[in-house]
């Protein structure tokens, strides 16, 4: 059976903290060691550059979460680990990509619409500020996930818009130059732990109230003894609900544990025993990664040949495919014969297709798309994906008639009621075609 293939990307612009460990570390090295996978991590140090402009900060950061990802347990030697900008067919295949990407899907990304829509709030110039890295983000981080050939990109909701982008420009390369791009899912993570910081709020280096995943032991208890409580008082019976030491507590302890605690709470615990009780089971499970940590930070020649030697492992999958592209968009050796232009091959027509995805004002919207990737449809915003799948089904059916959109969807500028109809029965006569 051939393995499914799963890539991960870190940034390198910050120190890990707890809420890092449990939200994302510890589970993705739990998930590299299931069978049947091949798992790819790659610190994302490009990716740092759009937002981090001081050197020693990249450089520091990169070691930092290097040394930490391999403190907790990560086997180089069973997985791809490897630096980013130890890849040179990586900003290659971004150019590559960004020479099939289309503008219009690039003005619609998140972040690049989030800064736009600042300024304009602003009264600034909508793109003040904003550098061709933030707006071409979309394309380098395609770049990532295709030139390995991934199956899968685990990603929590708010970042499902750049797998579609990426899915997009792969589509749209493999219609011009033939099938050679593996068009990713995203692996939805429903479940990803969100821990409290030291106020309360998630733990975010933007709120500066994190606490360092290997901070040393007495720093460790002296961030833990600042959490945040309320004023009750020993023997005064608390809620777990909404208390950010109970929650830090329960994704560090077992379900028995966890039950204690919160009879604990229950009984009248004071919060200095209560804090207590939470350094000693985070530090239990901290302490013997932070020895191999501070070992492992202590020498980064060790990291360096670490990364290297997992960039020339990660390069034996990306130099061949990027090869292979080079090809088939006519960057060869000259000496060889001509090849047939790609303009002369006759090509099966691709369909139009419906996209669902989430805006980041929380409502989910579905778009319908001709062959060539160009906006037919665009729907107004559903307070559930559901709502919005069942009207995408009902215009595919033909239950709702492209007359009756009017609230639901309108027609894209230029674009005429006789270009819907074609596109929706095209979809219909190939749903049929299949049953």
């Amino acid at each position: 059976m051939t393995p499914t293939r799963i890539l991960t990307g870190i940034t390198t612009s910050g120190t890990p903290h707890l809420g890092n460990y449990a939200g994302a570390i510890r589970p993705a090295i739990a998930a590299s060691r299931q069978p049947g996978v091949e798992s790819f991590y790659f610190l994302a140090d490009y990716h740092a550059l759009i937002k981090v402009q001081d050197p020693a900060r990249v450089q520091r950061s990169t070691l930092e979460i290097a040394a930490a990802w391999l403190a907790c347990g990560l086997d180089p030697n069973s997985v791809w680990f490897y630096r980013q900008s130890d890849i040179p067919e990586i900003p290659e295949l971004t150019w590559m990509l960004t020479c099939v990407a289309g503008k219009g899907l690039l003005n619609r990304a998140h972040a690049y619409k989030a800064a736009v829509d600042a300024n304009v709030g602003n009264g600034e110039d909508p793109d003040a500020g904003i550098t061709a890295g933030l707006y071409m983000y979309p394309v380098l981080m395609a770049a990532d996930i295709l030139a390995f050939k991934s199956n899968q990109v685990p990603v929590g909701r708010d970042q499902i818009q750049h797998i579609e982008m990426a899915r997009d420009f792969a589509a749209r390369f493999n219609h011009i130059y033939g099938e050679h791009l593996v068009l990713p899912e995203a692996a939805i993570e429903e479940s990803v732990a969100t821990l409290p910081g030291l106020d309360g709020r998630k733990m975010s280096k933007s709120y500066d109230n994190t606490i360092p995943l290997f901070a040393p032991r007495n720093e460790l208890k002296k961030l833990i003894a600042g959490i945040v409580t309320d004023s009750r008082a020993p023997g005064e019976p608390k809620s777990t609900e909404g208390s950010a030491l109970f929650q830090l507590y329960q994704a560090f302890a077992s379900a028995e544990q966890t039950a204690a605690f919160r009879q604990a709470f229950a009984d009248g615990i004071g919060w200095g025993d209560a804090k207590q009780q939470l350094f000693e089971r985070i530090d239990a499970e901290i302490a013997p990664m932070r020895d191999k940590y501070d070992s492992l930070i202590a020498q980064p020649v060790e990291i360096e040949a670490t990364l290297r030697e997992g960039a020339e492992k990660a390069r034996k999958i990306a130099t061949p495919l990027v090869q292979e592209l080079r090809r088939a968009m006519g960057l060869r050796d000259l000496r060889e014969a001509p090849r047939e232009a790609i303009v002369d091959k006759p090509k099966p027509s691709a369909l139009p297709q419906f996209k669902q995805y989430r805006e980041s004002d929380g409502k989910f919207y579905f778009k319908l798309l001709d062959g060539e990737g160009n906006l037919l449809l665009q729907s107004r915003g559903f307070e559930s994906p559901k709502d919005a799948g069942r009207s995408v089904a009902d215009l595919k059916s033909g239950a709702l008639p492209l007359q009756a959109l009017d609230g639901i969807a309108a027609r894209a500028e230029g674009i005429d009621e006789t270009q819907l109809v074609a596109a929706v029965s095209a979809l219909r006569r190939a749903e049929e075609e299949k049953a």
